[in-house]
């Protein structure tokens, strides 16, 4: 039963992670799916907070990082179009 629990609360924050166009919402969607996940995860060692808090730290770490790429993904896209343009 724990085991998905943790698998179901690991694979929503995956999801959740790639959701928003900005910077901002792309990182509170991380941290919130992440502080969801931690907590789920926390509370099969009875400390649901403390998973809550690690979780939330990771899950915006997760969605910075995947603004990132995208934010660097849409420059080369540009930047390609832009070469065919002349």
């Amino acid at each position: 039963m724990t085991v998905n629990i943790v698998v179901a609360a690991l694979v929503t924050a995956a999801l959740a992670a790639g959701c928003g166009g900005t910077t901002a919402s792309r990182t509170a969607t991380g941290a919130a799916a992440g502080a969801a996940a931690g907590a789920a995860i926390g509370s099969a060692s009875a400390d649901a907070g403390k998973g809550a808090l690690i979780g939330g730290a990771a899950g915006a770490l997760g969605g910075y990082a995947y603004d990132q790429h995208e934010k660097e993904k849409e420059r080369k896209e540009r930047e390609e179009r832009e070469r065919y343009r002349q």
